[in-house]
């Protein structure tokens, strides 16, 4: 999950985050920096996109989009796949017109200016910081549930430390781990399939397949699904961390906005079919009852026994807690090496290890800012954090579509009113209704922290007159 994700990329692995993000954030890879090789497939991104988004990303959150959707996860994950498409279609265009490494910021500077391009950029840093707490959050959330005895914040103690001590050291995760990893969670996904399928049909406790987690007349309210939208969203993050790997595919111009595409189909129909399936067996959520932060796996354990509550929870634990939350880590540290680099923040953030040649202070202080954000919000709960990292997300993504009709369709005037025009519109009437279906607070800190981005952008350029930049 990720870009960068949206993540990330926002969740870029190993030399992948640290390339994408120093070439995007640091500098721009067409006025000179070092160009990367371009050695990536479509099919190699695929699988990139696959492993940010994380396959079973909604066993994480299904306690709290069942509940928010009235219990209709299945009609979440639609809705969230067909946002993420227009998404896609627009940062294909863009990836098409500059086929450099990059992020939403990158876009927005070349095509609406520098300064826009900052505060898109800062705002987009709120969902970079918290999405490592979130994938902390989630994974003790989850073995806390199995072992009750020891509380989670203490787990969450144990992943920052672990992974800000790999990242200090530079040993990133390999395209083979990553690709185990994924292995894995299919697998795992599979096996509730068949148990969740097998049950439903023989079961003689069960209900029975029914329509009523992808609709469900008596309970439906558009309100209601697009607030369960804007958390249940989150899965999608990383998505767009395809685009940073446009210097180093072999079809820079069109190869990553057919991953893009390809990717959203594969994850979104997984979505579906994952919390379809858990919807169908606990139709009225009484299997997680009182306990939603771990009602997927309750609801894996009445099909499969407690055997299968523990592989759901722990594979969970396993790619949020390491596989994600590691390349989440990862890539803001390399954001922050790149920015202090580039002036934009303080310059001892650039300083490279003598020994291990990783960008240690950054690393250094994401891992203690990580631990305190994990100790302050984590009593939050997955949900409540889910949201303000989607504040950063939507609000980028709504800049993104901006971005095309603003550079293609007035800059440029290049007629192509369909693609240029109408379907970034699509992009901006579903992203902005989900924007505008976030919790008042997440909406308030996300404002507090774009009013702080500008006032910072405003001092350093026009106070200290320096050239401040994120990326482009």
């Amino acid at each position: 999950m990720a870009e960068a994700a949206h993540g990330p990329s926002r969740r870029a692995s190993g030399a992948n985050a640290a390339s994408s993000a120093s070439s995007a954030v640091g500098g721009s890879p067409d006025t000179g920096a070092r160009q990367l090789k371009r050695v990536l497939t479509v099919p190699d991104m695929i699988v990139y996109g696959l492993i940010f988004m994380v396959p079973i990303a909604p066993m994480g959150i299904y306690g709290g989009v069942f509940s928010e959707s009235g219990g209709m996860p299945a009609l979440v994950y639609l809705v969230g796949t067909l946002a993420m498409v227009f998404t896609a279609l627009s940062y294909s265009m863009l990836i098409r017109e500059w086929p450099v490494a990059g992020s939403v910021y990158a876009y927005t500077s070349r095509g609406l200016g520098k300064g826009i391009g900052f505060v898109t950029g800062w705002t987009l840093l709120l969902d970079y910081l918290l999405i490592p707490v979130l994938m902390y959050v989630v994974a003790s959330t989850a073995l806390s549930g199995l072992v009750p005895e020891i509380p989670p914040w203490a787990f969450a103690v144990v992943f920052v430390v672990a992974n800000t001590f790999v990242n200090v050291r530079g040993i990133g995760l390999t395209d083979i781990v990553n690709r185990v990893a994924l292995v894995l969670e299919v697998l795992v996904l599979l096996v509730f399939v068949v148990l969740g399928v097998r049950w439903l049909l023989a079961d003689p406790v069960s209900r029975g397949f029914s329509l009523d987690p992808l609709f469900n007349p008596s309970t439906f309210d558009p309100n209601l699904v697009m607030s369960a939208v804007s958390l249940g969203v989150l899965s999608f993050l990383g998505f767009d961390g395809i685009a940073t790997l446009s210097e180093e595919a072999k079809d820079g111009r069109r190869g990553p906005g057919r991953a893009m595409m390809a990717s959203l189909a594969i994850v979104g129909a997984l979505f579906v079919l994952q919390t379809y399936i858990a919807g169908c067996i606990s139709p009225d959520g009484a299997a997680f009852a009182g306990d939603s932060g771990n009602a997927f796996y309750l609801v894996a354990q009445v099909v499969g026994g407690r055997w299968l509550y523990v592989v759901c929870a722990v594979a969970t634990a396993l790619a949020w807690g390491i596989f994600t939350a590691l390349a989440a880590q990862t890539a803001v540290s390399r954001i922050l090496f790149a920015m202090g680099r580039a002036g934009g923040l303080p310059k001892p953030l650039a300083r490279i290890h003598p020994k291990y040649h990783t960008p240690y202070v950054a690393s250094l202080f994401v891992g203690a800012l990580t631990l305190v954000l994990v100790l302050t919000f984590g009593r939050l709960g997955t949900d409540t954090i889910s949201l303000f990292v989607n504040f950063g997300a939507l609000t980028a993504f709504l800049m993104l579509h901006v971005t095309v009709i603003g550079y293609f369709f007035v800059k440029k005037r290049d007629g192509r009113w369909a693609a240029h025009l109408l379907s970034p519109l699509c992009g901006i009437t579903v992203i902005g209704y989900t924007w505008w279906s976030l919790d008042v607070p997440a909406k308030v800190l996300g404002l507090i922290w774009m009013a702080a981005g500008i006032a910072y952008y405003l001092v350093l350029r026009y106070g200290f007159k320096r050239e401040v930049t994120i990326g482009g």
